[in-house]
């Protein structure tokens, strides 16, 4: 739903090219018009008196054909009637040139004279000018400009096509009214939704197809004609709310995202649901070059790699670069390199928890890796007189797990806070504790690794006072 294989541009390409000529002919057009208004005048008389002419002529032969031409009209009438601004078809054609006409301007007048006014709703919602000529505004959309720039390598006048040609599309998609529309679809607030941060600040959307195996979601998405179309609006609103809400286009701002596709469990790809993906992959990728940053694919199947290998050599090496892929048991540790686990959601193999009372994104995490058939043991210095807590996750599990509190006066006892224990695989991810201290010491954390594999170990702390909870 994001940035995908480019040979799915070419339609659009050809799209564009075409509103182009559509634009070059319209003054064209509109001479041709002047023309045959100048000469309606003169061809209606010609046409009245012709008119009496024959109404003479079929009174005579006994009036039946004079009311079948007062009834009707001559064929010259109707085409004089064709040309007259009321007739519902060349107003239907006046508002299309309307529409192509403005987004012309729009893009010549940012090409022209940036400080100018911009009235293009692409603009204004992507960071553009909002006003007449302030600094800020106009770094902003030379930000958004430099994304159709990039998107067809620097040539300009490709570049300029492609943003007129995403100009448009926002006027006919009506994008402003979109952006405030109900589309009654909160179930699907499972499938598509942003969490946190990457290590670089850019802003991460999570794509989870896997809920689709539920049928009743999955009919009430893609069901129908009428409901594919409202899910690609859906789509649409999610993404441009996730630019208002998350993106900065000021010189030094973030205005790129990540996106995250875990593939587990997801539906095949013959579904119902698969015209409504492909076309909403084309409008992503035609109107809004360069917003993704990366787009890591996780938990993904071997026939997915094959396709994508298959389709490799038709993608440009920038839009390659991008593309991030990893099987099921390298997922969370691909992930980690692009996301710090505190921020990587506990459904992806993070600590991140919606509502968490004891931890935040602001708790940083350590990573560790456990060696195979080997112990690693974690060390938590604390002071007199507070509480400490602790969570700690291993992917992979099979492991044994246990804690301690040593104190650092000579003689002291150790206080046995949990029993070393087997934790199997169907256990809560995040193992927790906690200790009340009386005197200065440390917490021991034990995880002995029996397996023929090394494992990922990720833990953190934080220390209150003991007026606190933990």
């Amino acid at each position: 739903m994001a940035e995908e294989p480019q040979p799915e541009a070419a339609p659009a390409a050809v799209a564009a090219t075409t509103e182009v000529a559509v634009a070059e002919k319209a003054p064209v057009e509109a001479e041709k018009e002047k023309k045959v208004e100048e000469e309606t005048p003169a061809v209606e008389a010609e046409a009245k008196e012709e008119k009496k002419d024959e109404a003479a002529a079929a009174a005579a032969a006994g009036g039946d054909e004079a009311g079948a031409i007062e009834g009707t009209g001559s064929f010259k009438e109707e085409s004089n009637l064709e040309a007259k601004p009321a007739d519902p078809e060349p107003e239907e054609k006046t508002v299309v040139v309307t529409e192509e006409e403005a987004a012309t301007k729009t893009v010549e007048a940012i090409r022209g004279n940036r400080r100018a006014r911009c009235c293009c709703a692409c603009c204004r919602r992507h960071g553009g000018s909002r006003g007449a000529g302030t600094g800020g505004d106009d770094e902003r959309t030379d930000t958004v400009l430099l994304k159709f720039l990039r998107a067809r390598e620097f040539k300009v006048k490709e570049a300029m096509a492609m943003l007129r040609s995403a100009v448009l599309w926002r006027k006919r998609f009506g994008i402003e009214s979109l952006l405030d529309a109900d589309l009654a679809l909160p179930e699907l607030d499972s499938v598509v939704f942003y969490r946190g941060a990457d290590r670089e600040g850019h802003p991460v959307c999570y794509n989870v197809y896997g809920e689709f195996q539920d049928k009743d979601l999955y009919e009430k998405a893609f069901g129908d004609e009428e409901k594919r179309e409202r899910f690609l609006k859906w789509r649409i609103q999610l993404l441009e709310r996730g630019i208002l809400s998350q993106l900065d286009f000021s010189p030094s701002g973030i205005c790129s995202m990540v996106q995250v596709t875990d593939l587990k469990n997801s539906p095949p790809m013959l579904g119902k649901h698969r015209a409504v993906t492909r076309q909403a992959v084309a409008l992503l990728q035609d109107n809004y070059p360069e917003f993704i940053a990366k787009k890591v694919f996780i938990n993904v199947p071997w026939w997915y790699l094959a396709a994508n290998k298959m389709m490799s050599p038709f993608l440009t090496q920038r839009t390659k670069s991008k593309f991030i892929f990893a099987s099921p048991a390298k997922s969370a540790e691909t992930l980690f390199r692009y996301i710090a686990p505190e921020q990587v959601p506990v459904q992806f193999g993070g600590l991140f928890k919606e509502d968490d009372p004891e931890f935040t994104t602001s708790d940083a995490v350590t990573e560790l890796t456990i060696k195979p058939s080997s112990k690693e043991t974690v060390e938590i210095p604390v002071t007199e007189n507070s509480t400490i807590g602790w969570e700690l996750r291993v992917l992979g599990w099979e492991v044994s797990y246990g804690a301690e509190f040593t104190p650092d006066a000579e003689g002291g006892y150790t206080v046995i806070v949990q029993k070393t224990r087997k934790v199997p695989a169907n256990e809560e991810p995040i193992m927790k504790g906690s200790f009340k201290v009386g005197e200065p010491g440390k917490i021991v954390l034990t995880i002995n690794n029996p397996a023929s594999k090394k494992k990922k170990l990720l833990y953190r702390s934080k220390v209150k006072s003991t007026s606190e909870s933990v």
